[in-house]
């Protein structure tokens, strides 16, 4: 599947603010920490950023608004979660391709920054 350019270049920002939030802070802190930096970052870069988007369920035909919100929605074309967690496990990809599918996106990345490596606390989800 492939991405519009648009989309990749949103994501190429992201990730490279993600790298240097994560080169300044390190690991250790609260996810809260990391995605302020994150959002103070790319707003630098004059990219928009949505903290903390609430996003409703739908089942069949009932809207509920349960309280899932996304960590960040990017330039309204990308979702990022932020963790500080030992290691991505599978639901965090099942939750990103969640919100991805509630949200209509196709793109979200998934960063955690409670590691020694920025890379090794990267993934790319694609629905």
């Amino acid at each position: 599947m492939s991405l519009s350019q648009a989309i990749e270049t949103v994501a190429g920002v992201v990730i490279d603010s993600g790298l240097k939030v994560h080169r300044s802070l390190g690991p250790g802190l609260l996810e809260s920490a990391y995605e302020h930096c994150l959002a103070h970052e790319l707003n630098l870069r004059g990219v928009k950023v949505d903290r903390q988007v609430s996003i409703p369920v739908t089942y069949e035909g009932l809207q509920l608004d349960v309280g899932y919100r996304l960590d960040m929605m990017v330039e309204g074309s990308v979702i990022v979660e932020v963790k500080t967690v030992e290691a991505l496990a599978p639901i965090h990809t099942a939750q990103l391709l969640t919100y991805l599918k509630l949200t209509g996106l196709r793109l979200g990345l998934l960063m955690n920054f409670n590691v020694t490596l920025f890379k090794d606390g990267l993934k790319r989800v694609i629905h």
